[in-house]
C-alpha cells in the first residue's frame, strides 16, 4: 500500500497579474489594495466600476460622519446669526484627508490599468487635468469595452 500526499485544493483565484472580467465588489475591492501603485497590467470593467462604487459610499460615510461630528458640540453665534461647527469637525473633515491621499495613487493606477484594457496608452490618464472635458474624455475612455489587443500591456 503506498500512501499518496494529499493534493491541494484547486485555486479558482485568477492571478493578479491578468484583468478579472465580471469580478465581484469585494474582489474588486481587494484587487485594488492588493495592486496599489501597479500601473502595467489591465483592470476589467467590473474592478474599476465596482472599485468607484466602494470609494463612493465609503466617502459618503465619511462626509456623514464628518457632518454628524461638526453638529455634535455646534454652537450658534446670535450676534452674527451663524453657526460654528463643533470641535470634531476638524477631526471629520482629518478622515476624509487622509481617506483622498490613500486612495490616490491607487485609483490612478487603477484607472491606468482600465485604460491599457481599451488598448490606450495610460498617459491618456492626464486629460484629467484639462478642466471639464478632460475629466468626461477619461471617463468616456474607461467605459470603452476591453480590447484583446490591450494585452500588449501585459509583463
Amino acid at each position: 500500500m503506498t500512501y499518496a500526499a494529499p493534493q491541494p485544493a484547486a485555486s479558482h483565484v485568477d492571478p493578479l497579474s491578468q484583468p478579472l472580467y465580471g469580478a465581484t465588489f469585494g474582489q474588486a475591492f481587494s484587487r485594488f489594495w492588493k495592486k496599489y501603485a501597479t500601473f502595467t497590467g489591465r483592470a476589467s470593467r467590473s474592478e474599476f466600476w465596482w472599485w468607484y462604487l466602494a470609494a463612493f459610499l465609503v466617502t459618503a460615510v465619511l462626509y456623514i460622519l464628518a457632518g454628524i461630528l461638526g453638529f455634535s458640540g455646534a454652537t450658534y453665534n446670535s450676534a452674527t446669526g451663524t453657526t460654528e461647527p463643533g470641535p470634531l469637525f476638524g477631526f471629520g473633515a482629518l478622515l476624509i484627508v487622509i481617506w483622498h491621499l490613500a486612495i490616490l495613487v491607487p485609483t490612478i493606477a487603477l484607472s491606468w490599468r482600465r485604460l491599457h484594457d481599451a488598448n490606450l496608452a495610460g498617459p491618456f490618464w492626464f486629460l484629467n487635468f484639462i478642466a471639464g472635458p478632460g475629466s468626461l474624455a477619461v471617463l468616456v475612455l474607461c467605459a470603452l469595452p476591453s480590447n484583446p489587443a490591450g494585452a500588449r500591456f501585459d509583463r
